[in-house]
């Protein structure tokens, strides 16, 4: 049963203070491990990335097989069914619609002392798309990591797919087509990420990567941060529902369960004003257990990491829901747009009661990558911004020079570079132009 919590109680703040705080997912140390196989595919490169392909994966790769071929990704999406077809090219579309509105323009103007100033936007020239392969098949996720870096302009996208003893969903490569992935290798694990971000002779470096993957997944990105870019690092997935009496409570519960049926580290919390709803909800959520196929996780996950918040009423839970700064946020409520209003921390926010999050996870358009684990309070969704760099622009010429340099001479030595100093005064006192 998830934890019961009551805004008015004595103890409120203490016993929230300790649902923000709780780790949900296993202390592993496996810094040592990743650093020791990056090492090595640097070092050794393919020849590296074969032998632990072989060990994890469980079977045999070579520098020729790595690549996944045209042939085969035309004869993935010929065994994935017509209407799953269709459904991702819908999604597609709509995921373009969205990501093409958020490309930016750079800006260029003179100030009043004469200077050309401005900013300007450019793609990368590569990026590297880390998909998780095993058990499970999200070929939403290879079209919310791989749209938007191809409508930035990325020149040169590819992708790494785990392919336990060789196989890789059809899903996946189908998805894969659809949003126009350069590249496909046959590889996964911290191995893949040190070929994307060292390069071998096979996969050629890449200047950022992204996409979700396990703890080993997540060291490797954060050790090879510097030497390239990443997205950020992913933890288990959250919703929030704010929600009023009015609802049916079945539909509220089986929102909740959406992210519990990801992993038993997901979280799910429920905040409302209506303690005989919260009860209803509650129900509901163990009568929708008896018959979803992922019970045992999305049990295990409600069970360990869920909460129940009542509040007197939803405008005063806002603080709550900033300071919980969930990975995706639903407001099943009268004036929901206004309860948006006040809310400042959330991944993604879904406004009335007919705005499952489901919907943000395949179809709506808005990136279904998300800061979670809180970072929502600095972090914003995966976009067309993360595959872009912005590039200052000064243009000066021997009036603007004149009117900003003395004051730029002074600052440079108080601060004690007196080259810096004079790289603008010898101009100063020259008579060219």
């Amino acid at each position: 049963m998830a934890i019961r919590l009551n805004a008015q109680d004595p103890g409120f703040e203490d016993a929230f203070q300790t649902l923000l705080g709780a780790k949900r997912e296993t202390e592993s140390d496996v810094d040592d491990t990743v650093r020791g196989i990056l090492n090595d595919v640097r070092a050794r490169g393919d020849a590296a990335v074969i032998d632990y392909t072989k060990k994890f994966d469980s079977f045999d790769l070579s520098a020729e097989t790595m690549a996944v071929g045209l042939e085969e990704i035309a004869e993935a999406k010929k065994n994935v069914a017509p209407d799953v077809l269709d459904a991702l090219n819908m999604a597609a579309n709509r995921i373009t619609d969205y990501h093409q509105r958020q490309m930016p323009d750079g800006l260029e103007y003179t100030d009043d002392a004469g200077l050309t100033l401005g900013y300007r936007w450019t793609p990368l020239s590569t990026a590297g798309l880390y998909v998780p392969g095993g058990t499970a098949a999200y070929p939403s996720s290879v079209l919310m990591n791989a749209l938007p870096a191809k409508i930035a302009g990325v020149g040169r996208l590819a992708m790494v797919v785990p392919a336990p003893k060789g196989d890789i969903n059809p899903l996946v490569l189908a998805a894969a087509a659809i949003a126009g992935v350069d590249e496909i290798y046959r590889i996964g694990g911290a191995q893949a990420v040190a070929a994307l971000a060292f390069g071998t002779d096979t996969v050629a470096a890449v200047d950022k990567i992204v996409g979700p993957g396990n703890a080993y997944v997540a060291a490797a990105k954060r050790q090879v941060f510097g030497t390239v870019g990443i997205d950020m690092i992913a933890g288990p997935s959250e919703i929030l529902v704010l929600a009023d009496g009015l609802n049916d409570p079945a539909w509220i519960a089986a929102d909740l369960l959406s992210q519990a049926e990801h992993d038993t580290a997901a979280q799910a919390i429920l905040i409302t004003d209506d303690a005989d709803f919260a009860d209803a909800v509650c129900t509901a959520v163990d009568g929708h257990l008896k018959t979803l196929p992922r019970s045992d996780i999305a049990l295990a996950s409600w069970r360990g990491f869920g909460a129940v918040i009542v509040v007197d009423n939803l405008a005063a839970a806002a603080p709550l829901v900033d300071r919980l700064a969930p990975e995706h946020l639903e407001i099943a409520a009268e004036d929901a747009a206004g309860l948006a209003d006040g809310i400042r921390n959330a991944g993604a926010i879904f406004l009335g009661r007919f705005a499952p999050e489901a919907v943000g996870d395949y179809m709506a358009g808005p990136n279904h990558v998300l800061p979670t684990a809180r970072s929502a309070r600095f972090s914003s969704p995966l976009g067309v911004l993360d595959f872009m760099k912005r590039t200052s622009i000064i243009g000066c010429d021997a009036n603007a020079l004149a009117a900003i340099g003395p004051a730029t001479v002074t600052l440079a030595k108080a601060e004690g570079l007196d080259a810096h100093a004079l790289s603008v005064s010898i101009r100063l006192n020259s008579k060219g132009s």
